[in-house]
């Protein structure tokens, strides 16, 4: 969600009944981040958490300053994502703080889980962004979750609708997190043409790149992005990030902001297939919880008592 998770999309998800997440390292100092923490508080007076994600060290940001701001901001939740939190949480904690941390696999959860993450957000191969590297579906990768973990843990990836939330809740998960969904409303703070995009975009529309550097992110497919992927056919094996670095680096801005959707590599779920609207964040939390209620009660209530169709077998 990097320059897309501001004030405004935050709040918005509070507001409706979400969690609302400001994405930490969009902003550049962690004065910024203050100044967007306090600014957010200004939109709603519910509970709103903040994304860290956490560098190789080559490139890390002052993190403990990050930590400060968040702090001092009054954020109770904060979501870690990239490496491993570990050197950080006794800030986090001694703050009061709680920790979800993004895993792609039941191995990584099972760390957040040792080092003292409150909850994990398990993210499945079809998520935007980084999937990592074991290519696990969340139909597997949820009830895996459910039958190892203590902590409670949300469903990432692939997550859009009543569906997605009801599904998600069978196969263990506490709720759902969205991140491609949210872009497409009216309050995401993003150009028109990424909203459109995201759309008109199928579920055959994103592309893996990186795999090679054992990065591996999911993303949508456009210009830019078939340059990249030109780019690593040729090189194969010996791809390094240099060779790739104008497809990568400096693209969120011109794609969110400028809406130059030819401009490269951009985070974006296979989720995209279920989006079909652009409606305000209450329109679409309210019509997910809404037919939700609905899904268990005339669909999987009816199944016990009759009054649904038998739902057709599997053949082999």
């Amino acid at each position: 969600m990097h320059y897309v998770g501001f004030a405004e999309l935050a709040a918005a998800v509070s507001n409706a009944g979400g969690l609302g997440i400001i994405t930490g390292l969009t902003q550049k100092t962690p004065e910024l981040l203050a100044g967007e923490i306090a600014r957010c508080r200004d939109l709603t007076d519910k509970p709103f958490g903040v994304n860290l994600t956490f560098l190789p060290s080559f490139s890390a940001p002052p993190y403990p300053e990050y930590i400060a701001a968040i702090r001092e901001g009054g954020i109770t939740v904060v979501e870690t994502a990239g490496r491993s939190p570990e050197p950080y949480m006794p800030a986090l904690k001694a703050a009061g703080i709680k920790v979800i941390h993004k895993c792609t696999s039941v191995r990584h959860s099972l760390k957040a889980e040792q080092i003292g993450c409150d909850a994990v957000s398990v993210d499945g191969f079809e998520c935007g962004g980084h999937p990592g590297e074991d290519d696990m579906p969340n139909m597997i990768l949820l009830p895996r979750a459910a039958e190892e973990l203590k902590i409670p843990f949300v469903a990432s990836g692939g997550m859009a609708d009543a569906r997605s939330l009801v599904a998600a809740l069978a196969l263990g998960a506490a709720g759902i997190n969205m991140g491609t969904r949210f872009i497409a409303t009216k309050e995401a703070p993003v150009h028109q043409n990424v909203k459109d995009a995201i759309v008109r975009a199928s579920e055959l529309d994103t592309r893996l790149v990186m795999r090679a550097l054992r990065n591996t992110e999911r993303v949508l497919n456009n210009a830019g992005v078939e340059r990249l992927i030109e780019i690593e056919r040729e090189k194969g094996a010996s791809l390094v990030i240099a060779d790739i670095l104008d497809e990568v680096a400096g693209i969120y801005p011109r794609v969110m902001i400028d809406g130059d959707m030819d401009a490269g590599a951009w985070s974006c779920g296979m989720v995209a297939g279920l989006i079909n609207d652009i409606p305000s964040v209450k329109q679409l939390i309210d019509r997910i919880m809404q037919d939700a209620e609905r899904l268990i009660r005339e669909r999987l209530l009816g199944l016990l008592d009759g009054a649904a169709p038998e739902p057709k077998r599997a053949v082999a």
